[in-house]
Formats: C-alpha cells, sequence, structure tokens
C-alpha cells in the first residue's frame, strides 16, 4: 500500500493546530482524499483534554503533570543503549504465555499510563475511541482500524505476568539511543543524568550509525511500541508494513511532530511515516471521556483479528 504526496509539507513543518489539517494535500491509494474536518468531514479534533487543558502540554500547573514529569525524569536517567539491547534480547523470547488479541484487549482494562497528559482512563478506552474515530474516516482500511486497536497492547508489560516491569520502561515518548538526544525531546533537561552522556561515540549527530540507515537499525527507547511491533511480527502477523510501523514508532513524537531524527530514516521510513502521520491525529485527540460500547463494536474487531493474525499469540 501506497501513499502519493501531491504538495510535500516540507521536512520541519509541525502541525500546531489541531482543528486546521493539512490532510487535503494527501491522497491515498485509489484517489481517495484523507477526510479535512475544516470542510465538514471526517474527525473533528477537540480544543482540550480530559483535564481542560490543551493536548501535550507538559508545562500547565497541574497535579497531572507533575507526574508525568516526575515518570520522564525517571526515563530519560533509565533508558540506556545497553538497557534497550537487553530489553530486546528478552522479550524477542516471546515466552511469557499464550493468549489472543482480544484477551490482550480485555488485560489493558488494568492499565493506566502515568506518562499521559490528556487521559487517565483504562488503556483499553483509548484503544477504542482511536480505531472508532479511524474506521469513521477510513471505513475500508480495515488493517488501519485493527492497527489502531493494537497499538498499545504493549502495555501489559507493566502486570506481574510480563514481568511487571517500571512505567518508565513501559510507556511514554520514545527516542532513539546511541546518538545524541535531540532537543525536541520532552523534558530533556533530565537526560544530564543519563550514564550514555559518559561515552563519547553516543554524543554525535549520527552517533553509532550512518546517516540513511534506516529506522529498522536503531536502537529506539524500550517500552510498549517494541514490545507489540515484536509481538506482532514474530507471531507471522499479515498486517502491511505500514500497520507495523505505526505499532513501533506511534510513540517517536520527536521524529513524527517535530522532525528530529530524519536523517537516520531510509525511503521505505518515508513512505510510511505518512500513515504514521495520519494515524497520530487519531491517537492523541481521540482521547476523551467519552466511552465506547465494547460489546458492540466487539463483532467487527473479532473480525479482522481473524483476518489478520492467529488464534492464539505468543507474547
Amino acid at each position: 500500500m501506497t501513499v502519493s504526496v501531491e504538495h510535500p509539507l516540507p521536512d520541519s513543518q509541525v502541525v500546531e493546530n489541531k482543528n486546521q489539517c493539512t490532510t487535503d494535500e494527501l491522497v491515498l491509494d485509489g484517489g481517495f482524499v484523507v477526510p479535512d474536518p475544516v470542510a465538514g468531514g471526517g474527525f473533528d479534533a477537540p480544543e482540550i483534554n480530559a483535564f481542560g487543558h490543551t493536548f501535550r502540554d507538559y508545562d500547565v500547573e497541574s497535579l497531572r503533570n507533575k507526574q508525568v514529569e516526575e515518570f520522564y525524569k525517571m526515563n530519560h536517567i533509565n533508558q540506556t543503549y545497553e538497557f534497550v539491547k537487553k530489553m530486546r534480547e528478552e522479550y524477542k523470547k516471546l515466552d511469557k504465555l499464550e493468549m489472543s488479541i482480544w484477551e490482550c484487549c480485555e488485560l489493558l482494562n488494568e492499565v493506566v499510563d502515568d506518562s499521559d497528559p490528556d487521559l487517565d482512563e483504562p488503556q483499553i478506552e483509548h484503544l477504542l475511541q482511536t480505531a472508532e474515530a479511524i474506521r469513521k474516516d477510513y471505513p475500508d482500511e480495515d488493517w488501519l482500524h485493527l492497527t489502531a486497536l493494537i497499538h498499545d497492547l504493549g502495555k501489559v508489560l507493566l502486570l506481574p505476568q510480563f514481568g511487571e516491569l517500571p512505567q518508565w520502561a513501559v510507556v511514554g515518548d520514545t527516542h532513539p539511543l546511541g546518538c545524541a538526544f535531540d532537543e525536541s525531546i520532552v523534558h530533556h533537561k533530565y537526560f544530564k543524568e543519563n550514564p550514555d552522556l559518559n561515552n563519547p561515540a553516543y554524543q554525535t549527530k549520527n552517533g553509532v550509525y550512518e546517516e540513511g540507515c534506516g529506522l529498522e537499525n536503531v536502537m529506539i527507547s524500550w517500552g510498549h511500541d517494541d514490545y507489540m511491533y515484536l509481538v506482532a511480527k514474530e507471531n507471522g502477523t499479515t498486517l502491511p508494513q505500514a500497520g507495523l510501523f505505526i505499532i513501533r514508532y506511534h510513540s517517536f513524537y520527536p521524529l513524527h511532530r517535530s522532525g528530529a531524527y530524519k536523517h537516520l530514516m531510509n525511503e521505505e521510513d518515508v513512505e510510511n511515516l505518512k500513515w504514521l502521520q495520519i494515524f497520530n491525529k487519531y491517537d492523541l485527540y481521540s482521547k476523551s471521556k467519552v466511552r465506547v460500547d465494547v460489546e458492540k463494536v466487539k463483532p467487527y474487531y473479532l473480525s479482522l483479528i481473524k483476518k489478520y493474525f492467529p488464534e492464539k499469540l505468543r507474547w
């Protein structure tokens, strides 16, 4: 599946206005134009989050944001190149348990994300809000509906049966290790205590990588994104590469929001990033206190799971 861009945006341009969509510049397969909410169609992004603040505002004074800042302090101190390498080796074994995708969705009822300044509801609510918002605008892209449903399933790493990892090792924005920490990373100041700063090889723009090497070859901070990507890939999902890319990099905000680290991308990454930027709007702005009727939509998503995944997966 490909995406053609009629009027590409400059790499440095970031969409800041939530209700102004640049999607009229994107044309998908078959000439399908991304919906434009300004013109009266498609998903209409809300002005404020569940706490009454603008989305992803890490500076507003609130008890929730103090908790979020403490989370990022621990994340930036402890996420090192060697830590991520160790986690990938450990969890790629997929030896925790066997269960279906939907069983994993139900497990997420027990999880609340401490890094999220916009919502404190159980995670299954967010999954369905995102999936249903995308389904409304992209009724024929069923792989994208399913990708939205499962993109955060890796947060089960917080639960005892998956190792009960600390929040800083599971959620939050992700970033590369093995090269300089870009200043666009949320709460960048806390990297001053990260042990990787003692390694000069990690302090340049490219670090241990070559320009254009591809994100597949870059060590990204460990968390639910990378874990769910490993689960999907190793269990033989038939989701398109764009879906796997979304799952693996949807928390990589320095890239898809600020344009950082694009020098490490290859051509395939560039194409897949277009889908991720479409997905990100729904991932971020569909968060609300409005509940989804789980039993009503469950049969549809079970049919998609059957289409793209085996009945039971190794986790």
